[in-house]
């Protein structure tokens, strides 16, 4: 059996993303812990046995992370001298580190495809802290797009306002192919690596709105113009290197699925060869 196999995961800082790494990797059998802050709280989701108290700004409660452990690390790896302590306490060569950053590392406005040989913007303290992890122990850096999936849906954020009728792009992720490359990225990546994560398909949040409109009478703002184009982010390395077909490539079936309910609402066209169409109330 491989060290991967039976290689301890800690997730740490397991909120929204942790819980859908957390399951992938149950469903894996491999051996997982969560850290929260308060996980009575918003540990849940994991058995009891699994929860573990920490807090990065504790060092008290570094002990509580297992030796020999793969790290996932979901949250902001901040202040950089912090989480360089942290990460010098807890690595050693037994050990592979994991980083969820996001892809705003990368500025806007680039003209044609971004990928990982765009040059990320280090003035971001965020970014700074997770370049430092990266090459001084190796850890992997996954750029996340932004996040979608059960409990956390696009037209929750027309509905709430939360977004712009406007033709900037976006870029995202279904949280069920986060978690599954999180976990190959233990396999897969070498240390020091970094990924872009984002389903390769770019749409205009007036895209996203007409479809919401037209397929399930969502209210949506109206048409605003604005300066900012967006980014089109490649995920072909990760995808390529990791030998991985995404579970969620079309937007707009699973947005349609989320909405429904139903998993297998939206299949029939897909199962044609026909695109779902945001431009009219048909497929």
């Amino acid at each position: 059996m491989s060290r991967l196999a039976h290689a301890l995961l800690v997730i740490l800082g397991a909120g929204y993303t942790g819980r859908f790494i957390y399951r992938a990797a149950r469903r894996r059998r491999r051996p997982v812990f969560a850290t929260s802050r308060s996980p009575s709280t918003h540990l849940s989701f994991a058995q009891p046995g699994h929860r573990i108290f920490f807090d990065l700004q504790r060092p008290d409660t570094w002990t509580q992370i297992p030796p020999q452990s793969d790290i996932v690390w979901c949250f902001p790896a901040l202040p950089r001298d912090v989480a360089g302590a942290f990460a010098q306490y807890v690595i050693d060569r037994n050990s592979r580190l994991v980083l969820l950053g996001s892809t705003s590392a990368y500025r806007a406005g680039r003209p044609g495809s971004v990928d990982e040989r765009v040059p990320v913007n280090r003035s971001l303290p965020r970014v700074a802290s997770e370049e430092f992890l990266r090459t001084t122990y190796g850890a992997t850096v996954l750029r996340l797009s932004g996040l979608y999936g059960p409990g956390r849906h696009v037209f929750d954020w027309i509905r709430k306002g939360k977004i712009k009728n406007t033709k900037k792009l976006v870029n995202l992720i279904h949280v069920e192919d986060v978690a599954e490359l999180c976990l190959l990225a233990f396999r897969h990546a070498s240390p020091g690596s970094t990924y872009i994560v984002s389903d390769g398909q770019p749409r205009s949040w007036a895209e996203i709105c007409r479809f919401a409109a037209e397929r399930f009478q969502i209210a949506v703002p109206p048409p605003t113009t604005t300066r900012e184009t967006g980014k089109r982010l490649s995920p072909q390395t990760i995808l390529s290197d990791f030998n991985y077909r995404l579970k969620h490539p079309d937007l707009f079936k699973a947005l349609g699925e989320l909405e429904s309910g139903n998993p297998g609402a939206f299949s029939s066209q897909r199962e044609k060869g026909k695109p779902l169409d945001p431009r009219s109330g048909r497929g």
